[in-house]
């Protein structure tokens, strides 16, 4: 397949191993990965904000530079921006008035894959050749988990990694306390939920914790590395991509 990878803010930005993560698991499965220039923001903090006039030309701009490419599926490693594109973007277009960005936007949203989406649904793989041997937990991201409902795949991709051993988190579900913006505005109760995660994280005695969303990492590694815990922080792709 020809996938293009829609980078995330936060991945561009600060995590540009996770990106490249992503790259090396797709080409190592065989398909052509390109990462359109155009592409900017997915428009979400906008939109979750209040600002939709601000995030219309935001949209618009990601929708155009992801469909001229010509792709056979979009790709982000991030649930919440992919949650954006498939739950937002239509209705923003339609509520503007334009329904060619409405019609544009669906056609994008049909083939737009959170990663463990495209491996498992798409490709059909929950083996991808690697090999990362330590103990793992896993948190599983509000939006994969609420909005896309990816279920048990980033689980199964993580159980298929040799020398792996996963182990199960408590409470599981329950958010980080990040979600965007609102760990800004209710600091307080998003600090009270981080330290709740980080006690699970820590209760399980595991080497790294792992999540599908950058986001969400970056607020449970600092919350870790504040407290000096020793438990290091791993994007699901980024162990996805380790071999021997």
């Amino acid at each position: 397949m020809r996938i293009a990878m829609m980078t995330t803010c936060l991945v561009d930005a600060l995590f540009p191993d996770v990106g490249k993560a992503v790259v090396t698991v797709l080409e190592r499965l065989g398909h052509e990965v390109i990462v359109p220039e155009g592409q900017a923001c997915c428009g979400q903090m906008h939109i979750n904000t209040g600002y939709v006039d601000d995030a219309l030309p935001v949209v618009r701009n990601q929708v155009s530079s992801l469909t001229e490419v010509g792709a056979d599926a979009v790709v982000a490693p991030s649930g919440s921006c992919v949650g954006s594109v498939r739950h937002q973007h239509v209705t923003l277009a339609r509520n503007a008035g334009d329904e060619r960005l409405a019609e544009q936007a669906q056609a994008l949203s049909d083939k737009t894959y959170e990663f463990s989406e495209l491996l498992v649904d798409v490709l059909g793989v929950t083996d991808v050749g690697a090999y990362f041997p330590h103990t793992v937990t896993y948190h599983p991201t509000c939006h994969s988990l609420r909005m896309l409902r990816v279920g048990d795949k980033p689980l199964r991709l993580l159980q298929a990694v040799d020398g792996l051993d996963l182990l199960e988190l408590p409470g599981a579900q329950e958010c980080c306390g990040f979600g965007g913006t609102f760990a800004l505005k209710n600091e307080p109760v998003s600090s009270a939920m981080l330290a709740d995660k980080v006690e699970a994280v820590q209760s399980t005695g595991a080497d790294i914790c792992s999540t599908s969303d950058s986001s969400c990492l970056m607020h449970i590694g600092g919350g870790l590395s504040r407290l000096e815990t020793g438990v290091g922080t791993r994007h699901l792709a980024q162990i996805l991509a380790s071999t021997r």
